[in-house]
């Protein structure tokens, strides 16, 4: 696209040397692109430099303090985030434009579909599909808000896009396993933080609440043998998240015990 259009997108990076450059390279069309990098280790902030020059560091502050600073860190009246492990094709760039020419049609944000590819194929069914929150919006009308979950609440009328942004999630069942590790203590303290206790009949029904939503009512078989590991590694991350926060509320040190 010759034309830019009159959007600010916002990315954070940390790591993702595997697929910043698709992602970046998606965004060709935005009229700013601000980039804030957790000090990657692995060539991922050269690699973001080379594409924008509003490419800064800054220490992982908590999912929501680090989206929202990235979102002020942004110039034009309408602003967009864009995960690493995400692009836009052209087909949705152009949408987004069209919207645009009319100053968003009296909307102040427009929520996006997304689409995941995973495990070799692109997932159409169960707790994956379809994926979708607010994503592009008005500066002055949005703003972050939660703990890991964070998200965009808008103040105003709320559209949709038709067209998906695309999603290359996790290189491979190992690297799925260790976020799924470190979400779920993220989860776990977050929970803690908002006061919530323990409770065993979450613990024991909620995984096989999610089989039967997720795997059965949203045909997350039809899927293949893709749609089976989701299904088991979602029931194995909200397991996992409410067994962490029994840990961190009821297992206590041997100093905190009074031994040595």
């Amino acid at each position: 696209m010759n034309e830019k259009i009159p959007v600010s997108v916002y990315v954070l990076t940390f790591n993702n040397r595997r697929t910043i450059e698709g992602c970046l390279k998606s965004l060709s069309w935005t009229r700013e692109l601000v980039v804030v990098d957790s000090f990657s280790t692995d060539g991922t902030y050269e690699i973001c430099q080379q594409y924008t020059d509003k490419c800064t560091r800054r220490k992982w502050a908590g999912h929501r303090d680090q989206y929202q600073y990235a979102a002020d860190s942004t110039t034009e009246d309408w602003i967009m985030f864009v995960d690493a492990d995400e692009e836009v094709p052209q087909e949705l760039a152009e949408e987004i434009r069209e919207e645009l020419r009319g100053n968003g049609k009296g909307n102040d944000g427009y929520i996006a579909y997304r689409r995941t590819y995973y495990l070799g194929r692109w997932i159409r069914y169960g707790g994956w599909y379809p994926d979708y929150e607010i994503r592009l919006y008005r500066r002055d009308k949005g703003r972050w808000e939660g703990g890991l979950h964070a998200k965009i609440v808008v103040d105003g009328k709320v559209g949709s896009l038709k067209h998906h942004y695309l999603h290359d999630t996790y290189r491979d069942i190992s690297d799925q396993i260790q976020t799924i590790d470190r979400y779920s203590r993220i989860a776990a303290e977050d929970l803690v933080k908002s006061g919530q206790k323990f409770s065993l009949f979450k613990l024991l029904f909620h995984p096989p609440f999610r089989f039967v939503k997720e795997y059965l009512m949203k045909s997350g078989f039809r899927d293949g043998i893709p749609g089976f590991v989701i299904i088991v590694s979602t029931m194995f991350y909200v397991f996992i998240k409410y067994a962490k926060l029994w840990e961190l509320t009821h297992v206590h040190t041997p100093n905190e015990e009074g031994g040595e």
